[in-house]
Formats: C-alpha cells, sequence, structure tokens
C-alpha cells in the first residue's frame, strides 16, 4: 500500500497521520522544525501551542465543548493528550503546554506506522496521496508551492470583520433594506445611529485600545486596501459617517428619515444564522470591540460569534477550492487540513485534521467519504469551509452560529445552548454508527 505523505506536524497535521494508522494505512508526516523555525514557534516538538495553552471550554454546552466532545468520538490524540497534561483553568481545558507537545509527540514517534520526517518541503509531491496541514504560518518556498495549487485563492493576511449572531440582534432598532433599494429588502440589516448615539460611539471607538501586534505580523502592507475602522475615524469626525457608516440612500421606516449614520449587517451564510459588521475590520482587542460595537443600538445584547482580527494568516479560498471532505476540487490527491483551510481555533484544526485523514483512508479503501450532518459542529464547519454561497470567505471558529437552529424557539441561552449541543452529539454519534455499520456489512 503506498504511504500518504502529510505536510505539517501541528494540530491538524498529528490527527491526520493519527487517523490514517488507526486505519492501517502507513503514514510519512513531515515537519520542519527543529531546522527550521517559523517566526512564531520555539519548542522542537509536534502540535505546538502557540498563542495560548487555553482550548477553551471543556462543558459539552458550549461550542467548543462540543467541538471536543465530536473530536473524542474519533479518539482525536490532541484532545486525549490534553485531558493527559491539563492545569487548572475553571471551565476550560487549559494545558502545560511542554508536557500537552512532548506527550503528542511521544505518541506519535511511537506509532510504527508513522514515519516522521524532519524535513522542510519545498515542492508538493504529485506521485501520492498528500494532506497539507502547513498551518497558518507556512514557509515561503512552501506558500510559493501552494499558490501554484490555488492561484489568486491564497491569503497571507486575515483582515475580517466582527461577527454576530442573527438572533441577538435588536430588532426594535434595525431595519431591513438596501441602499436605495437597490435588491432584496433583506440583504442587509441596518443599524441606524442619531447624531448623539454616533458621537458617544465615536468618542468610544477612538479611545479603545487595540490589540498587540506580533513581531511577524509587522510586514509593510498588512492594512492595504482594508483599514482598520478605529484608524479610519482617526482622520475626522465625520469620515466613517462618509464611508463604511454612511446614511445615504437609506430611510428609517421608524423615523421616515436619514438616520444620522447607519452600520449595516451582511449575511455570512446562506441560513442567514450569522451576520457581519460591513466595513468594520479592526485590530481592537475582543473586550473592547464587544464594549464599543455593544453601543450601536441594535447591537446592545449582540452575541459576538467571532471578533474582528488583523494578522498573518496564511489560509486558502475553501468554498471555491475544496470538497465537504477537505479534497481539493481540482485533484482529488491533494486533501488541506488545519487553518489553513479557514477554521479558526487549536481544536478546529485537529478536527479538520481527524477529517481529512479519516476521509483519506477512507478513499483509499474505495468507501464514500465521512460528511458530517450539518446540525453537528464538525459537520457545521465542514460545511462552512465548502460552502460556495460564501463571500468574502475569512477564517471561523467552533460557535452554535454556525449550526442550523433548533425547531422550536427556546429563549434562555443556555437552555438553548444545551439542546443545539445535545442534538450535535446525538447527531454525530448516529451518523458514525450508521458509517461503521456499513463498514462492517
Amino acid at each position: 500500500m503506498n504511504k500518504v505523505i502529510v505536510i505539517g506536524g501541528g494540530f491538524a497535521g498529528v490527527e491526520a497521520a493519527h487517523q490514517l494508522s488507526k486505519a492501517g494505512i502507513p503514514v510519512i508526516l513531515y515537519e520542519m522544525k527543529p531546522k527550521k523555525f517559523s517566526p512564531a514557534h520555539s519548542m522542537s516538538t509536534l502540535a505546538e501551542p502557540v498563542c495560548s495553552n487555553s482550548f477553551k471550554a471543556i462543558r459539552t454546552a458550549s461550542a467548543a465543548g462540543t467541538l471536543k466532545a465530536e473530536m473524542e468520538l474519533f479518539d482525536s490524540i490532541c484532545v486525549r493528550c490534553a485531558k493527559a497534561t491539563a492545569v487548572p483553568a475553571g471551565g476550560a481545558l487549559a494545558v502545560d503546554r511542554e508536557k500537552f507537545s512532548a506527550l503528542v509527540t511521544k505518541k506519535i514517534k511511537s506509532d510504527p506506522l508513522i514515519e516522521l520526517r524532519h524535513e522542510e518541503i519545498t515542492e508538493i509531491p504529485h506521485d501520492c496521496t498528500v494532506i497539507v496541514a502547513a498551518g497558518p504560518l507556512a514557509s515561503d518556498a512552501l506558500s510559493a508551492e501552494i499558490e501554484k495549487l490555488c492561484p489568486g485563492h491564497l491569503s497571507f493576511f486575515d483582515a475580517a470583520a466582527p461577527i454576530v449572531t442573527a438572533e441577538s440582534l435588536d430588532m426594535d432598532h434595525a431595519f431591513t433594506q438596501s441602499r436605495y433599494e437597490r435588491g432584496g429588502d433583506d440583504d442587509y440589516i441596518n443599524c441606524p445611529l442619531n447624531k448623539e448615539e454616533y458621537e458617544s460611539f465615536y468618542d468610544a471607538l477612538i479611545s479603545a485600545e487595540s490589540a498587540e501586534t506580533h513581531t511577524f505580523d509587522k510586514r509593510k502592507g498588512v492594512y492595504e486596501g482594508c483599514m482598520p475602522i478605529e484608524v479610519m475615524a482617526l482622520r475626522g469626525r465625520d469620515t466613517i459617517r462618509f464611508g463604511p457608516m454612511k446614511p445615504v440612500g437609506l430611510r428609517d421606516p421608524a423615523t421616515g428619515h436619514r438616520p444620522w449614520a447607519v452600520l449595516q449587517l451582511r449575511k455570512e451564510n446562506a441560513d442567514g444564522t450569522m451576520y457581519n459588521l460591513v466595513g468594520f475590520q479592526t485590530n481592537l482587542k475582543f473586550g473592547e470591540q464587544k464594549r464599543v460595537f455593544s453601543m450601536i443600538p441594535a447591537l446592545k445584547n449582540a452575541d459576538f460569534v467571532r471578533y474582528g482580527v488583523m494578522h498573518r494568516n496564511t489560509f486558502i479560498n475553501s468554498p471555491k477550492l475544496l470538497n465537504a471532505d477537505f479534497s481539493l476540487k481540482s485533484d482529488k490527491n491533494i486533501y488541506f487540513a488545519g487553518q489553513i483551510t479557514g477554521v479558526e481555533g487549536y481544536m478546529e484544526s485537529a478536527a479538520a485534521g481527524i477529517l481529512a485523514g479519516a476521509n483519506v483512508a477512507r478513499a483509499i479503501k474505495n468507501l464514500p467519504p465521512i460528511v458530517l450532518p450539518q446540525e453537528t459542529m464538525m459537520g457545521a464547519l465542514s460545511r462552512y469551509i465548502s460552502d460556495e454561497s460564501v463571500e468574502n470567505f475569512q477564517p471561523m471558529g467552533a460557535n452554535f452560529g454556525i449550526l442550523p437552529p433548533l425547531g422550536e424557539r427556546i429563549r434562555s441561552k443556555q437552555e438553548r445552548y444545551e439542546a443545539l449541543s445535545q442534538r450535535a452529539l446525538t447527531s454525530a454519534k448516529k451518523y458514525l454508527s450508521m458509517v461503521n455499520g456499513g463498514e462492517n456489512r
């Protein structure tokens, strides 16, 4: 049986290799460390946590907890090692970084079907099946190779606006309307501000604290053509009111007049469960984003499922390039996994690696791919990165906003989350039972 090559020994790469090994398929796992390090890495071991030692909430009645519970159904090596090296962190799963990374490395090295090679890949092979799990800081040489596979669809900087859930918006302070009534009436949700509200919002915006920019993010052109809203606002009190918050072409049905300023929200997904803040790319700290943007009346109780970010983050335009099984549409022998596909977060990257590895194994065995139901967190993330209706694709982490809504309306957020989590886990178990049962017949 031909070996499969996995490029990258991060969270996605180790999970992909582990899934292939479980299926009895030999793997060559390439990791350039310790011969060569990215600007963000320092350990010589695999699956190195870089920015934080927290893998978010562990309780299942949370999006992060639901994701990890689903991953455990696949025998996730990262979740298993995280629990074995956990440190006290309240309701979060946090780890001792060195112990976690060392344990993952030990398990990979002890696997007889996984050959670990510490070499940089500068050319992607085309004579075997390959999983590219290079992470958001792929080397320049590998990035150039990826660009050849995905011409015009490789982004080097993540400049994203925040995303909120539709159900958390206060529609008593918003209205649906397209500018100059062009397009459908529900294309945009408009969040109007009067002069006093705008002045207060503006003052808070220009005095808010920005996030620290890492040294490996400080490159010329990071913000070209995509200026942070808080930087634009510093150019003058009315600059954003004549820019992203311009009210021209809109009339507030509550007053019958044009608002002083308007924030427009645009659908983030086909189901309309999430909306992004149009033109609000930002580098503010997450807490500041919540505080300042919630001053807009329609967003006073908004549930932010993703905050705006501006940093180095290599990722491909997956909806145009990938199938739901993480294979490349133009070459079924090449798969992508991890943050390079547009999932955001340690465990999200690992989950993508699980599915890519499992699906390569199934393709080799001539079995249909695993495409989890969209009610599951892993299935919803897979659907998001392969949904061609997504415009201006940006990375996304696990959140309940990407799941289809429940059949009934539950007002309590905690009870709603518990119901969504239970539905996700029940659906995942049922699907995998059906898949495994089909293999055994």
